[in-house]
C-alpha cells in the first residue's frame, strides 16, 4: 500500500480485497481508497461525481472505494500499529449538536483477512469509536456521514476480527487513541500543514509516540542535508538485500526487516522524485540514484 496526499484529497494505492460503508460502499476489490474533504463548505450533494473527478485528474482507473472528510486532509491522523495503519478524521458537530460530528476512518492490514473479518472489522472500529465518544462525554448516537472502510493485501492470515482477536484488540486500541487525537484537531484554532503521524512503540512501555520531523533527536541519523519525508518507508519490509536484511527478533515474533542503514529514500534527488511520482517502484527509484 501507498498513500499520498494532492491537496484535499489523501489517495491509497495498492490492490485491495476491502468493505466499505462509503461511496459507493460494498466489498470488492479495488486499486484505490480514497479520503477527501470538499474545500467550499464541508457539504457534497454528490460524492460520486466529486470522486470521479478525482480520479480523472490524478488519472487513475474507475474503481474505488471512497470516504468524504468533515475535516481538512491536514488534520488527519495516521496511525501505525505494527502491521495495521489507520486513517482517522473527524469533523464539527451539527448545528443541533445531536452528535459529535462525522468520524470516517480507513484501516488497512498488510497481512491478508477473510471478507468476514473485513466485516467484522468495521464493527470493531464502530464499536471502539462509540468507546472513545463516551470516555470524552460526546453523544453515541453517531453522524450521518460516518464512514468505515477496512481493507487488506496478501494472503489471509485473519479469519476473524472480533475484540477478543489479535487483530481486532489492535484496531481497537488504535481507534481509542486516533478518535481523540482526531477530536483535538477539529478544536484546534488555525490550521496544520500535514497530517500527523503515531507510532505504537515498545520502547520503554508501550505508548503513542507522535512523529514530528523538526523535534526529531536522531537528526541527522544518516548524513547532514538528508531528507526526511519518507522516515517512515512506504516499501517497508521491502525483501531487498541490497537494502537490508532479515534480523531476529528480541520479542520472538519471528524475523523481522533490519534497514536502518539503507539511505535511498534520504537522498534529495530521490526524495524529490518520489513526491513528484508517489506511485514509483523501489527498482525506479534505485535505477534514478544509479544515473543520478
Amino acid at each position: 500500500m501507498r498513500y499520498y496526499r494532492r491537496g484535499q484529497t489523501l489517495i491509497l494505492r495498492g490492490e485491495f480485497r476491502a468493505a466499505c460503508t462509503g461511496i459507493p460502499g460494498g466489498l470488492g476489490k479495488v486499486p484505490t481508497i480514497l479520503i477527501h474533504h470538499p474545500a467550499e463548505n464541508g457539504n457534497v450533494q454528490d460524492p460520486s461525481r466529486v470522486f470521479d473527478r478525482v480520479l480523472h485528474r490524478e488519472g487513475l482507473p474507475p474503481d474505488f472505494f471512497g470516504l468524504v472528510s468533515g475535516h481538512p486532509i491536514t488534520s488527519l491522523c495516521i496511525l501505525q500499529h505494527d502491521f495495521l495503519t489507520l486513517f482517522i478524521s473527524a469533523g464539527a458537530p451539527g448545528r443541533d449538536r445531536g452528535s459529535s460530528g462525522p468520524v470516517t476512518m480507513v484501516v488497512h492490514s498488510r497481512e491478508g483477512m477473510s471478507d468476514s473479518a473485513l466485516l467484522e472489522s468495521i464493527m470493531t472500529a464502530t464499536a471502539a469509536r462509540m468507546e472513545a465518544m463516551q470516555a470524552l462525554g460526546r453523544p453515541l448516537s453517531g453522524d450521518p456521514a460516518d464512514g468505515v472502510i477496512v481493507a487488506s493485501e496478501g494472503e489471509v492470515v485473519h479469519r476473524d476480527a472480533g475484540i477478543s482477536t489479535a487483530i481486532g484488540e489492535k484496531i481497537r486500541h488504535a481507534v481509542l487513541f486516533g478518535v481523540r487525537e482526531a477530536l483535538a484537531r477539529v478544536e484546534e484554532k488555525g490550521t496544520r500543514d500535514r497530517p500527523s503521524f503515531f507510532i505504537f512503540s515498545r520502547y520503554q512501555g508501550e505508548h503513542w509516540v507522535e512523529w514530528i520531523p523538526e523535534e526529531c533527536p536522531y537528526y541527522p541519523c544518516h548524513f547532514p542535508g538528508q531528507r526526511c519525508e519518507f522516515c517512515y518507508c512506504p516499501f517497508y519490509p521491502c525483501g531487498d538485500e541490497s537494502l537490508g536484511e532479515w534480523a531476529k527478533s528480541s520479542s520472538k515474533n519471528g524475523p523481522v526487516w533490519n534497514c536502518s542503514g539503507c539511505t535511498l529514500l534520504h537522498e534529495p534527488v530521490i526524495a524529490d522524485y518520489l513526491l513528484a511520482h508517489p506511485e514509483a517502484s523501489l527498482t525506479e527509484l534505485k535505477r534514478k540514484k544509479s544515473t543520478g
